[in-house]
């Protein structure tokens, strides 16, 4: 089906949009373009969405907004939201209306084949290796998904030999009924279980991205992973895993005397040496494992060496903001959960000055807490799970001591590790929480964060 015949297919019906946001703003105007009787719903009031409720209106957009916009839903076809759970949606579903949502129906009218990433860290770094390695290699790629773009409207301009690269999350996958022809699993651990029922359902959303693979499919999963492993005999397709040892049972990437190996079809060949990757830390390798098994036989490889030797990374991911009087400060925002965290602390050969905290998404703290104290020379806490930090740091069985911090703000907790990093220090921004305490995402804290790392004042020249 093209996407011109699921416009077509639309006509005559009664379709709500739940949230007018990034991914549903131009699906609006995609549906209003063709003639489709569209009412947007969204939990904002007017005020809130400004100058946008005024254009969609004048659109020819209905709008249902403020605390009850999803009472009595009964529209022919209602578009989900990512963020909002399907149990919301029941009592229309129940009415009748057919639930959907802009990446269920992209799957449906994409020409071409698509390649998606899920996990529980690393999916965004993964999604941009894989488009970066296939924009190199020659091919067009149309990147997008839950790293912040949405395709569906842009649909009509992708070509049968062109590449869709996706990075899909739980509250994507939950509802979807078709899974990508390449499903890349980077890894899984206790996430989001403040929205989720619990960690069975977070589990079974990510399966989807392999549960309705086809023969001939190529599923990408990690084998150091207990429940990725588990999950790749849900496929019908072909599994190829990547893993941090010389593992000679799998097909897929493994490391072998410090370089990244590719076994397939019984032969073997060395792709990439560990010292040729830019990015720092354990959980980068593993990035690039994944990648590069996404990608075997469409792009060679000696284009994997040179782009893993110039790729610097993702913003907010162990990104390096500054180099100041011999300290270097990296903004690692995208830190949400505990285990990113650990794998940022993971990423540098010294303890470093960490600053930790946010919001609570419902999961446990313990396991940070053994690894704070063996990687952590100074702990920086600001939020509201700052006693949830502390707690697991303090009841561990390696605590000695380690000294603990409270700030107030950011500008707070940036001047403290000023006033205690001395040359060759880390300071690390890793919150392992989410930023909606203080945030709208953690794009915004990310920016806070280096806006006042950049503003901290160079020191006036010695002279003699």
């Amino acid at each position: 089906m093209t996407i011109q015949e699921y416009l077509h297919s639309l006509k005559g019906k009664r379709v709500a949009v739940i949230g007018v946001g990034v991914s549903n703003t131009p699906l609006i105007r995609l549906l209003r373009g063709a003639g489709i009787d569209v009412t947007a719903c969204d939990k904002k009031d007017r005020a809130a969405l400004g100058a946008l409720a005024d254009e969609l209106e004048a659109e020819g957009c209905r709008l249902r907004l403020g605390e009850d916009y999803l009472e009595g839903l009964d529209h022919d076809v209602i578009f989900r939201t990512p963020g909002l759970h399907p149990r919301y949606l029941a009592a229309a579903r129940e009415r009748g209306s057919q639930i959907t949502s802009e990446m269920e129906v992209f799957f449906s009218v994409c020409p071409c084949p698509i390649i998606g990433i899920t996990g529980s860290d690393g999916k965004t770094t993964t999604t941009t290796i894989i488009a970066g390695l296939l924009r190199a290699a020659g091919k067009t790629v149309h990147l997008g998904g839950n790293i912040g773009h949405p395709l569906l409207a842009e649909a009509e301009t992708i070509r049968p030999e062109d590449v869709a690269v996706v990075e899909l999350s739980s509250f994507q996958l939950m509802t979807m009924q078709e899974s990508p022809a390449t499903a890349v699993l980077t890894n899984l651990a206790p996430n989001h279980l403040d929205i989720h029922t619990d960690m069975e359902e977070y589990v079974e959303a990510k399966a989807a991205i392999l549960r309705h693979q086809k023969p001939g499919d190529r599923a990408v999963c990690n084998w150091d992973n207990e429940i990725t492993r588990g999950l790749s005999q849900r496929t019908s397709g072909n599994v190829f895993y990547f893993t941090m040892y010389d593992n000679k049972e799998i097909s897929g990437c493994f490391l072998r005397n410090d370089a990244i190996w590719y076994r397939g079809r019984g032969k073997e060949r060395e792709i990439l040496p560990l010292a040729g990757i830019l990015i720092p830390g354990r959980h980068n390798v593993e990035n690039c494992m994944a990648a590069i098994c996404a990608v075997e036989g469409l792009v060679p490889d000696e284009i994997i060496r040179e782009f893993a030797r110039t790729f610097g990374g993702v913003e907010h991911r162990i990104e390096l903001v500054r180099r100041r009087h011999g300290v270097r400060w990296y903004n690692d925002s995208i830190a949400s959960s505990p285990s990113r965290t650990i794998a940022g602390l993971l990423s540098f050969p010294q303890p470093v000055i960490l600053i930790a905290g946010g919001k609570d998404k419902g999961v446990s703290y313990a396991p940070l807490g053994p690894v704070v104290n063996d990687h952590v020379k100074l702990l920086i806490l600001c939020g509201a799970t700052a006693e949830a930090i502390r707690q697991a740091v303090t009841e561990a069985e390696n605590y000695r001591g380690l000294p603990i911090l409270e700030a107030e703000d950011y500008p707070a907790a940036v001047a403290l590790a000023d006033s205690r990093a001395a040359e060759g220090d880390v300071v690390m921004l890793s919150p392992a929480s989410t930023s909606f305490d203080r945030f709208r995402n953690f794009e915004e804290r990310g920016h806070v964060f280096k806006d006042l790392v950049m503003a901290l004042p160079e020191l006036p020249e010695k002279h003699e």
